[in-house]
Order: structure tokens, then C-alpha cells, then sequence
């Protein structure tokens, strides 16, 4: 197995899931696991110029949101300490999200995540 297969690939592979379970998977992320831009803004913390500030300087530095968003002074430490807090507390790994949309069981992605991590760290040899 290739170590760069991706987690939904490879459980599409072992013909577990679909590719649309993945695609829906992903897009259960994507609506859940929300960025610290969009949590500042939803606490008028930010607004979407401001936001769009930070990303453009991100653009250029590849620095990190909350530290440019500290350094330029839209946002204190505490503040972006408190947004990756909340951001970590509802984050929704791939495997979570497949159990929720109900195409896999919390068991089965234990046991398939355990094989796909032993493999994927096995080294060539």
C-alpha cells in the first residue's frame, strides 16, 4: 500500500465505503469544523474585511491565522487561544464523520484505522 493513500481511499479500496460516503463525509466536515475567522466573526470579534486582511497577508507569509490576526492586532492571544479551544472542542475527524452519516460503525473504523496506521507506518523495506 502506498503511504500517501488517504484514509476514505483506503477504505474504498477495501470495499467498506463508497465514494460518495467519502464526498459526504467531507462535506460533514467542512459544515462542522469551522475556522477561526468564521468563529471570530460570529463573536463580533472580526469582521469579513478584517478576515479577508489576515488571509491576504497569509497568502504571502504562510504564517498562521491567530498569529498574524495577533500580530497586526485584530485579535488578542487570549482571544485566538479561546477560538482554537472551541475550534478543537467541535472538530470532526474523517472516521467521526463516517459514523454519523450512519455508513460505517464506530467499531469498524477503529478497527480499520488500526490497520490502515499499521500499514501506512510500516516501513519499506
Amino acid at each position: 500500500m502506498s503511504n500517501h493513500i488517504r484514509f476514505g481511499a483506503y477504505l474504498v479500496e477495501k470495499g467498506l465505503i463508497t465514494m460518495d460516503a467519502v464526498i459526504s463525509a467531507r462535506m460533514h466536515q467542512r459544515k462542522n469544523n469551522r475556522l477561526i475567522g468564521e468563529l471570530a466573526k460570529e463573536k463580533g470579534w472580526l469582521t469579513n474585511d478584517d478576515i479577508l486582511k489576515i488571509l491576504i497577508i497569509q497568502e504571502e507569509t504562510f504564517d498562521k491565522f491567530g498569529e498574524i490576526a495577533v500580530r497586526e492586532k485584530y485579535l488578542t492571544r487570549e482571544q485566538v487561544d479561546a477560538l482554537l479551544k472551541e475550534q478543537k472542542d467541535t472538530y470532526v475527524y474523517f472516521g467521526e464523520a463516517l459514523v454519523k452519516i450512519g455508513v460505517i460503525s464506530d467499531e469498524e473504523v477503529m478497527k480499520q484505522l488500526k490497520e490502515y496506521n499499521r500499514q501506512v507506518l510500516q516501513k519499506p523495506e
